[in-house]
């Protein structure tokens, strides 16, 4: 179990590189009454990348088919939930019953999204809310993750583990942060 807060680098998939992409670093850090704070930081040649356009704050779905910082969220057992978080501004959260089964009908609450753009460096802060985060007890397990789309259309899988075959973020062995996070009672 790692203590918070927790600094960590994200790796390119093998299979999928990203040559115009120096780094990917996130901050995990406690935010709140029980919720959890992420600072995404890619710094490499910004105008080799396809960056999606401010678009309104909906959640649609797809959002991974582009350049967007991810996070998977789970406790003990099967379940487990996602976030995407594009430049767009837009995001989008799913809650899993299991591996891929995911549950229809089910609203998880926004995140509070701060983007910045500067000279070869996209950085975000997310601030999820408890209600964010996956019920239970016990450690609370991270897949950190991001997908890098380059200016040619080709995407790059970046993740703080792989598990072995293909790039696939859903893949318990992903989730290879554990941090010591409490919930309040709601």
């Amino acid at each position: 179990m790692t203590s918070l807060p927790a600094n960590r680098a994200l790796t390119p998939h093998p299979e999928h590189p990203a040559p115009a992409v120096a780094g990917i670093a996130v901050a995990v850090a406690a935010h709140g009454s029980g919720g959890l704070q992420l600072d995404y930081h890619l710094s490499g040649d910004l105008a080799a990348l396809r960056l999606p356009s401010p678009a309104a704050p909906v959640a649609p779905d797809r959002l991974w088919a582009h350049t967007c910082f991810e996070v998977f969220l789970r406790r003990g057992g099967e379940a487990y939930r996602e976030y995407n978080f594009s430049p767009s501004g837009q995001w989008a959260g799913y809650a899993f019953a299991a591996y891929r089964q995911r549950l229809e009908n089910v609203t998880l609450p926004a995140p509070h999204l701060e983007w910045q753009v500067a000279e070869g460096s996209l950085s975000l802060r997310v601030a999820l809310p408890a209600e964010a985060l996956p019920a239970g007890d016990g450690e609370l397990h991270l897949a950190l993750t991001t997908v890098v789309e380059q200016a040619d259309g080709a995407l790059s899988y970046w993740a703080l583990a792989h598990p072995a075959g293909k790039a696939d973020f859903h893949h318990r062995d992903g989730f290879a942060l554990a941090v010591p996070l409490a919930l309040p009672d709601l």
